[in-house]
């Protein structure tokens, strides 16, 4: 790969979890597109959510990247704000950021071998270039979409989000379209996803269709079924994964303004998946989200912590792995 001046190399071919750029900047919708969603998707999908760096090197080595101010939400969340470098899975180093905009040089200490570098996504940094590594090989796409829970948002870190751990686990490159205070299951999104490259997809959302924009249950199964239409179109025989959603204990038989519970919301969807699977569709599975976690593992009433996260995680790497036939590591050297 030809070098830069001084060694470095161009950060693109280092960058995982990149769905669309906007000039030099990933973005997590397509800024083409942008007028036909809710201003707050757009918003989310400003911030860099799940992308990162995959890179091989035998010591330490610098990314030059530019900060950017911290976005207002996301001030919010400690672990936004700093970069975090794995091998395999566990954590080696994490460096906190602070809000300067300018052209700048980190400098990580690595121990050797391949890994994963995320940066500070509440600074939405964008990454120009690496020097002292080269790029990890690459591996299959997965299109996550989702609410804030998809995001990561509770997560103490972006590597604890639950699509971030099912990812590794897998051996796949996840791609985050988790959307927090939006993905109600919006056509311009579904379109979106058929048009965008992947090996294989989940669908987790929900949560937010109880209140916010409220949704009773007969609008639900109308929606996941021309959603899962539309993403379709794009994506007749990947494996795709449902994912309905995760217990809220206030929303479970409290009527929302259309008189829906979320319990009555989310077996709407159920349904809907079901049927279209009884249709045919022997690549979509279904991952019913009410018992994968328990209250106590919600640090808002809403959002899961860390080991609810982790639980999410287990629990959509098996389901991908057993019911969409996603092979595991290893599995026909696909992966």
């Amino acid at each position: 790969m030809p070098e830069e001046v001084g060694g470095w190399q161009d950060a693109g071919p280092f960058l995982r979890g990149v769905s669309w750029r906007d000039g030099d900047r990933c973005v997590r919708a397509d800024p083409a597109d942008a007028a036909r969603l809710p201003a707050t998707t757009w918003a989310r999908a400003r911030m860099p959510v799940g992308v990162r760096l995959e890179f091989v090197a035998r010591g330490p080595f610098e990314v030059r990247y530019r900060a950017a101010a911290l976005g207002t939400v996301d001030a919010l969340r400690e672990g936004s704000r700093m970069w975090e470098a794995l091998r395999d899975g566990e954590r080696v180093t994490a460096v906190p950021e602070t809000p300067q905009e300018a052209t700048r040089v980190l400098r990580v200490d690595w121990p050797g071998g391949r890994g994963v570098l995320y940066p500070p996504e509440g600074y939405a940094p964008v990454l120009l270039g690496v020097r002292g590594a080269r790029p990890a090989p690459r591996r299959p796409r997965w299109l996550v979409y989702g609410d804030s829970i998809t995001e990561g948002w509770s997560a103490s870190a972006p590597s604890l989000g639950w699509p971030a751990v099912a990812g590794r686990e897998l051996g796949l490159d996840t791609v985050n379209l988790g959307y927090t205070g939006s993905a109600h299951g919006e056509m311009a999104s579904a379109e979106q996803l058929a048009a965008l490259p992947g090996s294989v997809l989940t669908l987790a959302f929900g949560c937010n269709c109880w209140t916010g924009v409220p949704y009773s249950t007969g609008l639900m199964a109308e929606t996941v079924t021309a959603f899962l239409r539309l993403v379709r179109a794009g994506h007749p025989r990947a494996p795709l994964l449902v994912v309905s959603p995760l217990v809220r204990p206030e929303a479970e038989r409290e009527p929302n303004a259309l008189g829906a519970t979320l319990a009555g919301l989310r077996a709407a969807m159920e349904e809907a998946v079901r049927a279209r699977i009884a249709a045919g569709d022997d690549r979509l599975a279904l991952l019913p989200g009410a018992d994968l976690i328990g209250p106590g593992h919600l640090v808002d009433g809403v959002h899961p912590d860390d080991a609810g996260h982790a639980l999410v995680a287990s629990a959509v790497a098996r389901a991908l792995s057993e019911e969409a036939a996603v092979p595991t590591p290893g599995e026909g050297g696909a992966l």
